[in-house]
Parts: structure tokens; sequence; C-alpha cells
């Protein structure tokens, strides 16, 4: 399949997602010059504000993107609205440094002549230093408004759709076709809304102000025009905003999932379960960032239902720390199950037969070479080799730091933290040595890898469980053991198998799901 092919076969989804992408920017836009131009008509008039205002949106626009949405999700959940609130944050400097410049650098003599004919402080602010000042201040906005269409990609972490969400998977997956597919509407849609903003600045900006922009009877009309239809469409996205946030859903679930492969599939075989057995909607918002972004979504009624994993449950959630105790697969289940109950209020179901452990891998040309068949067996040559672990996995307590502590003597020359799919290239292009895998990957199949053993048996088990709110179950009672037909049947070779066909075949992770449930019988192929 080439590129062109692949357009049109998701052609549905890429426009769904560039109407998502589009109705963010300018909302996003349209609120940041909405605060952003009177912050620097103010701090242009009043002083001893203006240095506290410009430090702080200088500093603002230093903070990482994703530090920033992380910081957000506690007080705002995950969806639109922490999306828009931090694209307006990183899109206001602009647009209060050219206000403040453009009108603190008026000829002192205009104001005065201005003054001399009887115009009040608000006349002159509206008739004379606003239309003068107009030019370099829709500069600013265009600048906002590009920059808006790159950060507005990071919307697809917290589940408020656009175009990240087919870079970002094609990333995971490392299907170069999807990546492009977002990325290049992406380009195309910056280089489109810069062209807006040049056409509305005609429009706004009176011809006198600026005579290298004179246009022709025709030419304004046509400038205002498209001025209105800008209107019509930042109008929309407000409206629309607020019925998305505001509109209560009754009977309508929110299925959740992490951001790779694994997550995804399993999300929407949830989905398709509750739609399957219950008479409730659904609403699918997977490829959350991560585990912090989809159980802190779970802790604030942003989300109802997701797949965690036990492991995650007793190390991440729990802070157990698995070098101090030797636990057995079920009591990991066990412990996680009473006291996420009892701390967060969260009800565990049963868990899945499949355990998607953390491994440790090399390129079979490594192994041979150093006989390595164990972590033991690394621990001799891991000085001379680099390791490219997922971000979480070096920042967890039985990731990297837990592993080297139950290995004493496991040191690498360095690590260098890579996530999804680009690892495993990274390992086979000989840029690192040695990556943590997962058990159910398809892509160690792919890159026909070589798993150390445990042998010192380190790592937690993982095995799949759906996580609700206890309140979520009392209000819809039906989703107790939903999944529980899937106990026994969803196991490390069946689901190595589904992840198989989205990473390597480069299968739809919803198909996949349905195909899955079809051929089970627990849905009907109608569905």
């Amino acid at each position: 399949m080439n590129f062109l092919n692949y357009l049109i076969a998701n052609s549905e989804q890429i426009l769904t997602l560039l109407i998502e992408h589009v109705n963010l920017t300018i909302l996003s836009v349209s609120l940041a010059i909405l605060i952003g131009v009177p912050l620097g008509i103010l701090i242009s008039h009043f002083s001893k504000v203006n240095k506290p205002i410009m430090i702080l949106a200088n500093v603002i626009q230093a903070v990482p993107s994703m530090a920033l949405l992380g910081f957000l999700i506690p007080f705002l959940g995950i969806g639109v609205v922490p999306s828009v609130f931090m694209v307006v944050l990183y899109s206001l400097l602009p647009i209060i440094k050219n206000t403040f410049t453009s009108i603190s650098g008026i000829n002192p003599q205009v104001i005065e002549a201005a003054e001399g004919i009887g115009m009040t402080k608000f006349q002159i602010l509206f008739k004379v230093q606003i239309p003068m000042a107009l030019p370099v201040i829709m500069a600013g906005v265009r600048i906002s408004a590009v920059t808006a269409v790159g950060l507005m990609t990071m919307a697809a972490f917290i589940g408020a759709g656009g175009l990240g969400y087919l870079v970002f998977s094609g990333i995971r997956t490392a299907n170069n076709f999807q990546i492009l597919a977002g990325a290049i509407p992406a380009c195309l849609l910056a280089l489109f809304i810069d062209l807006l903003a040049s056409i509305i600045e005609k429009a706004v900006v009176p011809e006198g102000i600026n005579l290298k922009n004179k246009s022709s009877k025709k030419g304004r009309l046509f400038q205002k025009g498209v001025m209105g239809i800008v209107l019509i469409l930042t109008l929309y996205a407000f409206i629309n905003a607020g019925i998305s946030k505001f509109t209560p859903n009754n009977k309508t679930i929110v299925v959740a999932s992490k951001d790779y492969t694994e997550q995804e599939i399993m999300g929407n075989i949830l989905a398709d379960l509750i739609e399957e057995k219950t008479d409730y909607k659904v609403e699918r918002k997977l490829a959350l960032g991560g585990t912090q972004v989809a159980f802190g979504a779970l802790k604030a009624g942003e989300v109802d239902i997701y797949m965690e994993y036990t492991g995650t449950l007793y190390s991440d959630m729990l802070k157990h720390n698995p070098l101090e105790s030797q636990v057995t697969s079920r009591e990991v289940f066990e412990i996680s199950q009473k006291e996420i109950k009892e701390k967060f209020g969260v009800n565990v179901g049963e868990e899945w037969a499949f355990n998607n452990t953390y491994r440790l891998a090399v390129r079979k040309d490594t192994a041979e070479k150093y006989n390595l068949k164990t972590i033991s067996d690394l621990k001799k040559v891991s000085k001379n080799m680099i390791i490219s672990p997922t971000l979480e996995f070096a920042n967890k307590h039985d990731g990297l730091s837990g592993l080297q502590g139950r290995y004493e003597g496991l040191k690498f020359k360095d690590v260098i933290s890579i996530d999804g799919a680009p690892r495993y290239q990274a390992l086979a292009a000989k840029e690192s040595d040695v990556i943590d895998a997962f058990s159910t990957d398809g892509l160690i199949k792919t890159y026909d890898l070589t798993i150390l053993e445990d042998d010192k048996e380190f790592f937690l088990p993982y095995h799949a469980v759906p996580v609700a709110k206890v309140e979520t179950l009392e209000k819809y009672p039906e989703l107790s053991g939903i999944t529980d037909s899937l106990k026994d049947i969803m196991t490390d070779e069946v689901m190595r198998g589904l992840n198989y066909q989205v990473d390597v075949l480069k299968k739809d992770p919803k198909d996949v799901a349905k195909e899955f449930l079809v051929e089970q019988g627990l849905i009907s192929s109608e569905k």
C-alpha cells in the first residue's frame, strides 16, 4: 500500500481529526486574542504591571508542554478544556508583546494632537492607538495561530482528538504513512491559517495605516467575507466546546485506554462489549498519554472505565517496592484489588490470563556474541552497552532502578530513553543494545529479538484488569463483570497475535478488536 492509497482508505478518519484540530485551534487562538490584546494594552498604560506580566508570559513559554498538561489534569481533567488552556497560555506571549510594543511605540505627538482636539482616553485608544497598532498586533496573532496548530497535536495525549492522534499513533507503531497523514495536514493547516490571518489583517487594518496593503473595492469585500466566515467558525467552535463540556450525557459510558497498541485494542474490546451487552452509549477516549493521565482521569470522573495492569496498580499507584518483598502473582492482584478500593474508591475487576510483564530484549547477534540467555548473563557485559528503555520503565520502582538493585552490578554505558516503536528501530539500527519489551509485544517477532530470562524473578506480573470507580458501578451495575468472559481466553499468545495485527500488519485497533470478538461469538457482526 502506498501513501495515496492509505489516505484514501483512511480519509474519513483523517477528515474527522482535521476538523477537530481546526475547532480546537480556532477556539484557542480566539481566547488568546481576547486575553492577550487587553493585557498588552493594560501594560502599555500601567508600567508597574509591565514586568510581572511579561516575565510570567515568558516563564510559561519555557515550560514543556507535556509537563504543563500533566500539571493541569488534576484540576481541569482531560479532553478539550486542558488542551485549549495549554495552547492559550503558549499563545499569549507574541500577542501581549506585540500589542504592548506597538501601542507604546506610537509617536507621543500623535497622542498630544488627539488630546488637543478634545478626544477622551477611550476615544484615543479605540480611534487612534489600536488602529495604528493593528499591523503589529496582527503579526503577533499570526505567530500565535501558526504555533497553536503545532501545539494542538499534544491534545491527543489527553483525549481531545486532533491530528496529533495520527502522528503519535504512527510513531508508536512505526507506521510512517500514519505519521505523514497527521503531519502533512497539520503543516498545510498552519499555512492556511497564516493565509487567513493575513487576509483578516488587510480587512481590519485601516488603509491609511498600512499603505502597502491597499486593496480594490472587490478585494476589501473579499477580505471582509473571509473575516465573516472566520467569525462564524469561531462562534461554532465556542458553541461546540460548550455543548460537549456542559451537556449531560445520560447513560453514556466513557471508555479510556493508554497510548499504545495493546491498550487501544483492549479499550476497543471493552467498548464493544459494553455496547453489545448493555443499552448504554459509549464514548471512546483512547490513546491517553499514560498511566498517570488515564488513572487521573478515572479518579476525576472524566472517564468511567479502562483496562489497567496489576503490576502498575501495585507498584505505581500503591507505591509498593518489589525490592522489599517477594509476592506471588495472585498476591499482587489481591493486594491491589483491596488497597486500590480503600485508597482511591476504584474497583479492580478480575484479571485476564495474559501476563504482559517487562522483559529485557537484545538482538540475536548480540545474544550469540556474548552468549546471553539471562539477565545475570547480561551483567558481565552491560558496562559496554547502551539501554533504551521507555520513559516509564526508566523512572518506576519495578523498572530500571529496581532491576539494577536486584541484579547487583548491572550497569550500562548509557541510558537513552525512547518510547514506543522507535526503541525497537534504534535496537535494530544498532543505536542501542538493550531495550525493555513487553511479553505480548508483536514487534518482538517482527525484529526477531532474543528475550533474556528474568532468572531472579524481579519483574512483577502485569495481568490486565478492568478498573472503574465504585460509584460508577453503583450507577451502572451492568458494567460489573463486563469482561469476565475474556478472563481465560486472553492468553499471552492471543494478545501477542492481536498486537501483531496492528503493529506489523498495520490494521486498525478498532477493527482488530471487533473481528476478535466476532470470532469468539461475544458480539454480533452487525455491531
